[in-house]
Protein backbone atom coordinates (compact mmCIF):
# COMPACT_ATOMS: atom_id res chain seq x y z
CA UNK A 1 0.00 0.00 0.00
CA UNK A 2 1.36 3.44 -0.90
CA UNK A 3 2.60 5.60 1.93
CA UNK A 4 0.20 8.27 3.12
CA UNK A 5 0.95 11.65 1.57
CA UNK A 6 2.26 14.32 3.92
CA UNK A 7 0.55 17.73 3.60
CA UNK A 8 2.75 20.21 1.73
CA UNK A 9 2.41 22.76 4.57
CA UNK A 10 4.16 20.29 6.89
CA UNK A 11 6.89 19.39 4.39
CA UNK A 12 7.65 22.91 3.19
CA UNK A 13 9.98 23.89 0.36
CA UNK A 14 13.65 24.77 0.09
CA UNK A 15 14.86 27.89 1.86
CA UNK A 16 17.37 29.11 -0.73
CA UNK A 17 15.04 31.37 -2.74
CA UNK A 18 13.48 32.82 0.40
CA UNK A 19 16.94 33.58 1.81
CA UNK A 20 17.96 35.36 -1.39
CA UNK A 21 14.72 37.35 -1.43
CA UNK A 22 15.13 38.47 2.18
CA UNK A 23 18.74 39.50 1.55
CA UNK A 24 17.62 41.58 -1.44
CA UNK A 25 14.88 43.35 0.51
CA UNK A 26 17.27 44.20 3.35
CA UNK A 27 19.83 45.52 0.85
CA UNK A 28 17.15 47.80 -0.64
CA UNK A 29 16.15 49.03 2.83
CA UNK A 30 19.79 49.89 3.59
CA UNK A 31 20.05 51.78 0.30
CA UNK A 32 16.85 53.74 0.93
CA UNK A 33 18.37 55.18 4.10
CA UNK A 34 20.68 57.41 2.06
CA UNK A 35 18.01 58.96 -0.17
CA UNK A 36 16.98 61.83 2.18
CA UNK A 37 20.65 62.81 2.47
CA UNK A 38 21.10 62.73 -1.29
CA UNK A 39 18.11 65.04 -1.70
CA UNK A 40 19.45 67.46 0.90
CA UNK A 41 22.80 67.66 -0.92
CA UNK A 42 21.00 68.81 -4.04
CA UNK A 43 19.04 71.40 -2.07
CA UNK A 44 22.17 72.85 -0.43
CA UNK A 45 24.08 72.88 -3.71
CA UNK A 46 21.18 74.63 -5.44
CA UNK A 47 21.18 77.30 -2.73
CA UNK A 48 24.89 77.94 -3.29
CA UNK A 49 26.00 76.78 0.16
CA UNK A 50 29.17 74.80 0.82
CA UNK A 51 29.77 71.30 2.21
CA UNK A 52 30.47 72.57 5.71
CA UNK A 53 27.07 74.23 5.78
CA UNK A 54 25.45 71.00 4.67
CA UNK A 55 27.22 69.04 7.41
CA UNK A 56 26.13 71.52 10.06
CA UNK A 57 22.53 71.67 8.90
CA UNK A 58 22.07 67.92 8.58
CA UNK A 59 23.89 66.52 11.60
CA UNK A 60 20.69 64.90 12.89
CA UNK A 61 20.03 63.21 9.56
CA UNK A 62 23.60 61.93 9.38
CA UNK A 63 23.44 60.47 12.88
CA UNK A 64 20.06 58.83 12.28
CA UNK A 65 21.37 57.41 8.99
CA UNK A 66 24.42 55.83 10.61
CA UNK A 67 22.42 54.50 13.56
CA UNK A 68 19.73 52.98 11.37
CA UNK A 69 22.31 51.48 9.00
CA UNK A 70 24.00 49.76 11.94
CA UNK A 71 20.69 48.55 13.40
CA UNK A 72 19.34 47.16 10.11
CA UNK A 73 22.69 45.47 9.51
CA UNK A 74 22.46 43.99 13.00
CA UNK A 75 18.97 42.63 12.34
CA UNK A 76 20.17 41.16 9.04
CA UNK A 77 23.18 39.48 10.70
CA UNK A 78 20.86 37.92 13.30
CA UNK A 79 18.58 36.73 10.51
CA UNK A 80 21.56 35.44 8.49
CA UNK A 81 22.83 33.35 11.41
CA UNK A 82 19.30 32.05 12.01
CA UNK A 83 18.77 31.05 8.38
CA UNK A 84 22.11 29.25 8.21
CA UNK A 85 20.33 26.31 9.89
CA UNK A 86 16.95 26.61 8.11
CA UNK A 87 16.40 23.92 5.49
CA UNK A 88 12.68 24.20 4.69
CA UNK A 89 10.05 26.93 4.75
CA UNK A 90 6.28 26.73 4.87
CA UNK A 91 3.67 29.28 3.86
CA UNK A 92 3.02 30.15 7.52
CA UNK A 93 6.73 30.71 8.06
CA UNK A 94 6.96 32.92 4.97
CA UNK A 95 4.12 35.11 6.24
CA UNK A 96 6.01 35.57 9.51
CA UNK A 97 9.09 36.52 7.51
CA UNK A 98 6.99 38.98 5.52
CA UNK A 99 5.94 40.59 8.80
CA UNK A 100 9.59 40.94 9.83
CA UNK A 101 10.47 42.40 6.42
CA UNK A 102 7.66 44.93 6.81
CA UNK A 103 9.34 46.29 9.94
CA UNK A 104 12.71 46.46 8.14
CA UNK A 105 11.31 48.23 5.07
CA UNK A 106 9.52 50.73 7.33
CA UNK A 107 12.71 51.70 9.17
CA UNK A 108 14.01 54.03 6.40
CA UNK A 109 10.72 55.97 6.70
CA UNK A 110 11.03 56.18 10.49
CA UNK A 111 14.67 57.23 10.05
CA UNK A 112 13.74 60.03 7.64
CA UNK A 113 11.08 61.28 10.08
CA UNK A 114 13.49 61.17 13.03
CA UNK A 115 16.25 62.92 11.08
CA UNK A 116 14.11 65.80 9.82
CA UNK A 117 12.10 66.56 12.96
CA UNK A 118 13.22 68.44 16.06
CA UNK A 119 14.86 66.45 18.85
CA UNK A 120 11.92 67.26 21.14
CA UNK A 121 9.35 65.78 18.72
CA UNK A 122 7.90 63.00 20.86
CA UNK A 123 5.87 61.47 18.04
CA UNK A 124 8.94 61.12 15.80
CA UNK A 125 10.91 59.60 18.66
CA UNK A 126 8.11 57.15 19.45
CA UNK A 127 7.79 56.15 15.79
CA UNK A 128 11.51 55.46 15.50
CA UNK A 129 12.15 53.55 18.70
CA UNK A 130 8.75 51.84 18.47
CA UNK A 131 9.70 50.60 14.99
CA UNK A 132 12.79 48.98 16.48
CA UNK A 133 10.67 47.30 19.14
CA UNK A 134 8.42 45.87 16.42
CA UNK A 135 11.40 44.66 14.38
CA UNK A 136 12.82 42.86 17.41
CA UNK A 137 9.41 41.34 18.21
CA UNK A 138 8.99 40.13 14.64
CA UNK A 139 12.43 38.50 14.77
CA UNK A 140 11.46 36.82 18.04
CA UNK A 141 8.22 35.46 16.54
CA UNK A 142 10.17 33.98 13.60
CA UNK A 143 12.54 32.20 15.98
CA UNK A 144 9.70 30.95 18.18
CA UNK A 145 8.02 29.51 15.09
CA UNK A 146 11.20 27.63 14.18
CA UNK A 147 11.53 26.37 17.73
CA UNK A 148 7.99 24.98 17.49
CA UNK A 149 8.75 23.37 14.08
CA UNK A 150 12.10 21.55 14.42
CA UNK A 151 11.55 19.71 11.12
CA UNK A 152 12.29 22.97 9.28
CA UNK A 153 15.84 23.41 10.59
CA UNK A 154 18.91 21.60 11.87
CA UNK A 155 19.87 24.00 14.67
CA UNK A 156 20.74 22.28 17.98
CA UNK A 157 18.64 23.10 21.03
CA UNK A 158 21.40 25.16 22.62
CA UNK A 159 21.74 27.39 19.56
CA UNK A 160 17.96 27.92 19.44
CA UNK A 161 17.91 28.98 23.09
CA UNK A 162 20.87 31.32 22.57
CA UNK A 163 19.00 32.93 19.68
CA UNK A 164 15.90 33.31 21.81
CA UNK A 165 17.98 34.99 24.52
CA UNK A 166 19.34 37.43 21.94
CA UNK A 167 15.91 38.29 20.53
CA UNK A 168 14.37 38.65 23.98
CA UNK A 169 17.17 40.95 25.13
CA UNK A 170 16.61 43.21 22.10
CA UNK A 171 12.86 43.35 22.68
CA UNK A 172 13.35 44.22 26.35
CA UNK A 173 16.07 46.83 25.77
CA UNK A 174 14.36 48.56 22.84
CA UNK A 175 11.19 48.55 24.93
CA UNK A 176 13.08 50.06 27.85
CA UNK A 177 14.52 52.75 25.56
CA UNK A 178 11.03 53.62 24.37
CA UNK A 179 9.65 53.81 27.90
CA UNK A 180 12.56 56.01 29.02
CA UNK A 181 12.08 58.32 26.04
CA UNK A 182 8.39 58.68 26.88
CA UNK A 183 8.87 59.06 30.63
CA UNK A 184 11.84 61.46 30.40
CA UNK A 185 11.44 63.46 27.16
CA UNK A 186 14.66 65.36 27.86
CA UNK A 187 16.62 62.17 27.24
CA UNK A 188 15.56 62.13 23.60
CA UNK A 189 17.33 59.49 21.58
CA UNK A 190 19.97 59.13 24.29
CA UNK A 191 17.63 56.56 25.82
CA UNK A 192 18.98 54.23 23.12
CA UNK A 193 22.18 53.95 25.15
CA UNK A 194 20.50 51.16 27.11
CA UNK A 195 21.45 48.99 24.11
CA UNK A 196 24.98 48.95 25.53
CA UNK A 197 23.57 46.45 28.03
CA UNK A 198 22.68 43.97 25.29
CA UNK A 199 25.55 41.55 26.01
CA UNK A 200 24.93 41.19 29.77
CA UNK A 201 21.16 41.13 29.17
CA UNK A 202 21.56 38.30 26.67
CA UNK A 203 23.73 36.32 29.09
CA UNK A 204 21.25 36.82 31.95
CA UNK A 205 18.26 35.80 29.85
CA UNK A 206 20.23 32.88 28.44
CA UNK A 207 20.85 31.54 31.95
CA UNK A 208 17.19 32.02 32.82
CA UNK A 209 15.94 29.97 29.85
CA UNK A 210 18.66 27.34 30.04
CA UNK A 211 20.89 28.33 27.13
CA UNK A 212 24.54 27.38 27.35
CA UNK A 213 26.96 30.18 28.25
Amino acid sequence: MAAEAVPREQVGSGAERVTAFVDGVVAIALTLLILPLMESVGEVAGAGDDALTWLGDHTGQLLSFVLSFVLIAMFWMIHHRLFADVERVTSSFMWLLAGWLLTIVWLPVATAIAGRMDDDDGVARTLYIGSLVLAALASLFVRLFLRAHPALHRAPRGAVLEGLALDLSLVILFGAALLLALAIPALGYWSMLVMLLSAPAQRLIGRMIGARS
